[in-house]
This record gives C-alpha cells, sequence and structure tokens, in this order.
C-alpha cells in the first residue's frame, strides 16, 4: 500500500467524506486495525473560491503545484487532488511532480465505460459543467457524450454549491430541485448522472432515484486504492 497525498479542503465537507472513505476501503481489503497511509495538505477554501471567482487560475495553479510539491517531499508516492473542480489545474500539478496524480476524471471515465454507459449528465460547478477540462477527457479519453442542464439549472446548481453543500447544508427542497433536474437530463437521454461536484453525494444518494449515480469522491477513491496496491485503476 502506496502512501497517498491528499490536497484537501475544497471544501472540508467533501475531504471528510475523501478521508472516511480512503480507511473504510482499506480495512474492507486488509481486515483488522488496517488503515490508509495519507498525508493531507488541507487549504483555506475561502481563499481558493475568492480566486476562482476572480478568474485567477494562474495563481490557483502555483499554489496547488506548491501544496503538490510539499506533499512529495514529506512522503507521498502518489496525489490526489479531492475535488473536481480544481482539476482544471491538474495538468500544471502533474508537471511538477515526480509521483503520479490520480485524476478523477480517469476514475469516471473507467466506472461509465465498466456500466456499459454512453451517454451522461453532468452535475457541478458551473466550470465544470462548462469548460473542456472536465468533459472534453471524457469524451477524448473514453469516447462519452456528456451532457449538462440548461442555463438557468447550471446556475442554480452553481450557486447553491457555495452557499449550501460547501456549508454543510443539506436541504430537501434543494434534493428535490436536483431531481428534477436529473429528470430533464433523463428525457433528453441521460443514462446515468456523474455528480461532478465532490459535495453533491452528501445531498443525493442512489436511493433517491432509479437512473444510476456516478459518486465521483467514490469513484476517485477505489481507483487510487487500485493504484496504491499496484493494481491496474479498473
Amino acid at each position: 500500500m502506496k502512501t497517498i497525498g491528499m490536497l484537501g479542503g475544497m471544501s472540508w465537507e467533501s475531504t471528510l467524506l475523501y478521508y472516511r472513505l480512503l480507511n473504510e476501503q482499506v480495512r474492507a481489503r486488509l481486515g483488522g486495525l488496517h488503515s490508509a497511509k495519507l498525508l493531507l495538505e488541507s487549504v483555506d477554501f475561502a481563499e481558493i473560491e475568492l480566486l476562482q471567482s476572480h478568474g485567477n487560475w494562474q495563481t490557483l495553479a502555483e499554489m496547488m503545484t506548491s501544496k503538490a510539491v510539499a506533499l512529495e517531499n514529506a512522503g507521498a508516492e502518489m496525489l490526489m487532488i479531492c475535488t473536481n473542480l480544481m482539476h482544471k489545474v491538474a495538468p500544471q500539478v502533474a508537471e511538477r511532480i515526480s509521483v503520479p496524480l490520480v485524476h478523477i476524471g480517469d476514475a469516471v471515465g473507467n466506472e461509465v465505460g465498466a456500466r456499459g454507459l454512453t451517454k451522461v449528465g453532468l452535475l457541478g460547478t458551473r466550470y465544470t459543467m462548462e469548460e473542456d477540462f472536465y468533459r472534453g477527457r471524457l469524451k477524448d479519453r473514453f469516447g462519452l457524450e456528456v451532457i449538462v442542464p440548461d442555463e438557468a439549472d447550471r446556475d442554480y446548481i452553481h450557486k447553491t454549491i457555495f452557499s449550501e453543500l460547501c456549508l454543510g447544508e443539506f436541504k430537501k427542497e434543494t434534493m428535490l430541485a436536483y431531481l428534477e433536474i436529473i429528470s430533464e437530463l433523463e428525457l433528453r437521454g441521460a443514462q446515468g448522472i456523474i455528480l461532478g461536484c465532490t459535495e453533491i453525494p452528501l445531498l443525493l444518494h442512489q436511493d433517491d432515484l432509479e437512473l444510476p449515480l456516478l459518486n465521483t469522491a467514490e469513484l476517485h477513491v477505489r481507483y487510487a486504492l487500485n493504484l496504491s496496491f499496484g493494481e491496474d485503476g479498473d
């Protein structure tokens, strides 16, 4: 089992989920008192969100790279960025480290392919839904057709992620609104839904609907642990 470096705090709500899943899955594999070998670099999300909102991605890339290098120097043998959105700067981070960066898009793409799905809906921040760093990777590497909600629904999802989910607020009315949005995507042919923000699985669960939900945090963890144990990512 390799030591995994975690770039977290974006938000700490989802980083907590990552930490729990990593340890639960290691215990499930090895039994007894086993737990994951982890190093965590957790940022102040308020600083990150401010830079995101101002489009200052170069500074964000430099920050993430600096912290990734620190994790490698501390002994991390592989790295995870514990959020979907900040994979926008994953190429810059990967260039500056000599250990593998486990990309969340690859974890998702492998799972979608394994399920035999070809057209999926994507929920996440506006950046994740609208820009090419995420959708493009799924299309180019895995041949997937990725559709997103209409503009008004994208605005609603983006707003509630930052004003509710990242603050640990999970409201029934928000959950119902997300389910309505998912219904529209299903009508447009989505065979499954990528929860492309690691806070959304804290709001929505598979029991809430029949359409397959792809929990990106859970898939990212499983994919990373497969690599940590010397298995292939599948």
